[in-house]
């Protein structure tokens, strides 16, 4: 399997790029866009001038649990810039979205409650509802990482859109807000509630 099937198999199809897309990143904004890869892992992402944004990560179900995922953060985490990611919100019948939440927490990323993000599918049309997750060496306002993946969004996700899809993501005024009182709860903290429940 290759680097894009693996992708493919392990994320909804919601969540997927398409194989055009990916390329034409590498291709057209390798000074950003990055492919890190080894037979039991991926990781996709964007390094920006001060922040990094991790698009995708797959790691093999047969070495998950040695530290490899752990690996790939301390190296990013090396960059000394916030890392912001995008999550499922936590399915319990889906085990693998809380053991990702689960290995986010542990590496000391936070969740950017103010942060709303929901964006319509073009693959299904079907919207997404998705929870921001970053990590800071300089504590970072959710502000400022709000600001950032307003960056990664117009750079990343709808880079040549229409060209690629047929037709544009929406707007990222749509797709990204940010409310002090958005009224959702840490996603992370209630992981920790769980286990001492």
């Amino acid at each position: 399997m290759n680097w894009y099937e693996k992708l493919n198999e392990y994320f909804p199809i919601e969540e997927m790029k398409s194989r055009e897309h990916m390329e034409l990143l590498l291709k057209e904004k390798s000074d950003v866009y990055i492919k890190d890869e080894s037979p039991v892992h991926v990781m996709m992402y964007a390094e920006f001038d001060t922040f990094i944004f991790i698009d995708y990560v797959w790691v093999s179900a047969k070495t998950r649990g040695q530290g490899l995922g752990h690996q790939l953060m301390e190296k990013l985490k090396e960059k000394g810039k916030p890392i912001i990611l995008e999550v499922e919100p936590v399915d319990y019948d889906d085990t693998d979205t809380e053991k990702r939440l689960k290995f986010y927490q542990k590496e000391g990323f936070e969740h950017a409650k103010s942060i709303g993000y929901s964006r319509r599918s073009l693959a299904t049309n079907e919207l997404n509802q998705m929870e921001i997750l970053y990590w800071s060496p300089e504590h970072e306002s959710e502000e400022s990482i709000y600001d950032k993946m307003k960056e990664m969004y117009v750079n990343i996700h709808a880079y040549k859109d229409k060209e690629l899809y047929g037709k544009s993501y929406q707007h990222v005024d749509e797709v990204l807000s940010i409310d002090e009182d958005r009224g959702i709860d840490d996603i992370l903290e209630a992981l920790h509630e769980e286990e001492k429940a």
